[in-house]
């Protein structure tokens, strides 16, 4: 699996957003300013070549859907963002925001209540 461009990547979440379906419903959850419909179009078109999504014919037009699920493509991703990053530690991540109070201690708690009973994710 290969990392997306950051217009891939907005393309995706609209599909992992909307499900299955076409490049208009895409459109519509994307945020402003949203790119143009064919460009759009074109970035859908990328994303099924590269075996990110499927599409369905429907009379004229194409159904959408993915073929990658967002928490597999997260999860890749974010480990290789920790490794370069933070030297393979999420200690240091954490850390790192902690300091830059980017997190708060609610949420440090947050995170501790989840690492400490996992079944309540």
């Amino acid at each position: 699996m290969e990392k997306l461009t950051q217009q891939e990547e907005e393309a995706m979440l609209a599909v992992w957003q909307v499900g299955a379906g076409f490049i208009k419903d895409f459109m519509d959850a994307m945020p402003e300013p949203k790119a143009p419909y064919t460009t759009l179009a074109s970035t859908i078109k990328n994303l099924e070549r590269k075996g990110f999504l499927k599409g369905e014919r429907y009379a004229n037009a194409i159904r959408y859907s993915a073929k990658v699920k967002e928490t597999d493509y997260k999860k890749r991703f974010m480990n290789g963002f920790v490794n370069d990053y933070f030297q393979n530690s999420y200690k240091e991540l954490v850390a790192f925001f902690a300091k830059d109070k980017k997190i708060s201690a609610a949420e440090l708690k947050e995170i501790i209540d989840l690492i400490e009973k996992p079944e309540n994710q």
